[in-house]
């Protein structure tokens, strides 16, 4: 019998799998590659909501759990991923310098804003008014995180490419059948996908249709993420990921033309250089109405679990949702009222 059967091998997933294995615990994972969503993220992990200048939900508290699991895996399977990159923000007005000096000034935003304003032109960066720096911020390079993490699965027959069949689970009173395999839990890690499972399906996560451009531009010799009301992000080459929109509509994962051309024009605003488009991609990004993520037990079937909702800042949230689920499994210690999906279930008078 194994311990935990891992539906879905996305940044969620993925934790939840290393935090099991460096705990001795025995794991299978399915993925059938059906959800795209991180592996087209930006990757960008910061500390701060850089539209309001406000501090993300238990940025300090994500970032001690992130940086030493990401480390780990890193050494694991001996390869890079997590790469620290100063992240400037540009500011649009006076008004916005103002604002970025009382940030910084607050003490719970002190440790992530710089208190001093860049001023020096930075070349074919369009800025009137300067930009302010984040400190403690990143980049994660998902797609090779997942595939070098699906290749170690594999190697130690850990993972399984097949469509998980929710049928096919047969409840006992002390575990779960699924085909063949005896488990004690299953955790749905599905992301977007959970709109498929009948376990699941009636929680509030929404979805948010992000599209994303990887461009060409050989004049930009940028080191640094600028980021204004989009994302410019060097992944080396003369090659910049520029991102995202926003699309609460539209759940597909194909890229439009309407996508395209708000990035393009964001980015004829930020920058002064020709560029040439290389790549167009589009993904659901798990998001919620509350904007909290979707963590727990089932009301009725108390060995399956979920874990989603991770929205637009995956990268660290992952691993601090993972280690509260594992540890909320494994020593009943409670889950956070902000992230349990009790809230849900107790407006329905279900538990």
């Amino acid at each position: 019998m194994i311990d935990f059967i891992i539906v879905g091998n996305g940044l969620a997933g993925i934790c939840f799998a290393e935090i099991a294995i460096q705990n001795n615990k025995s794991i299978l994972v399915f993925d059938d590659n059906s959800q795209p969503s991180s592996k087209i993220a930006g990757g960008l992990y910061n500390p701060v909501v850089l539209k309001r200048f406000s501090e993300v939900w238990k940025a300090k508290e994500q970032l001690e759990i992130a940086f030493p699991l990401y480390k780990a895996i890193e050494e694991k399977l001996n390869f890079n991923f997590d790469f620290k990159i100063p992240i400037y923000r540009r500011l649009a007005s006076v008004e916005e310098q103002n604002n970025w000096f009382q940030a910084a000034d607050k003490p719970n935003l002190a440790p992530f804003l710089s208190s001093q304003l860049i001023t020096e032109n930075i070349s074919h960066i369009n800025s009137s008014f300067g930009f302010g720096e984040v400190l403690e911020t990143g980049y994660l390079d998902v797609a090779s995180l997942i595939d070098n993490y699906s290749n170690y699965l594999l190697k130690n027959k850990l993972y399984c490419s097949d469509r998980f069949e929710y049928n096919a689970i047969v409840f006992n009173e002390d575990f779960i059948q699924y085909k063949n395999i005896q488990a004690k839990n299953i955790i749905f890690a599905e992301g977007f996908g959970l709109h498929s499972n009948p376990f699941f399906n009636d929680l509030p996560l929404d979805g948010t249709k992000g599209e994303l451009l990887i461009i060409k531009a050989a004049n930009l010799d940028l080191k640094l993420v600028i980021k204004s009301n989009i994302f410019l992000l060097p992944l080396g080459n003369d090659l910049y990921k520029v991102g995202a929109t926003y699309d609460w509509k539209d759940k597909t994962n194909n890229p439009t033309e309407e996508g395209k051309k708000e990035l393009i024009e964001n980015l004829q605003e930020l920058i002064s250089c020709d560029f040439e488009v290389i790549k167009h991609f589009a993904g659901v990004r798990p998001t919620v109405r509350d904007r909290r993520p979707l963590v727990g037990s089932h009301h009725e079937h108390k060995n399956l679990y979920v874990l989603n909702g991770l929205g637009t800042r995956g990268v660290m949230l992952g691993p601090y949702l993972a280690t509260q689920l594992f540890k909320n499994i494994t020593e009943n210690l409670p889950l956070e009222n902000e992230i349990n999906i009790e809230r849900v279930y107790k407006k329905r008078n279900l538990k």
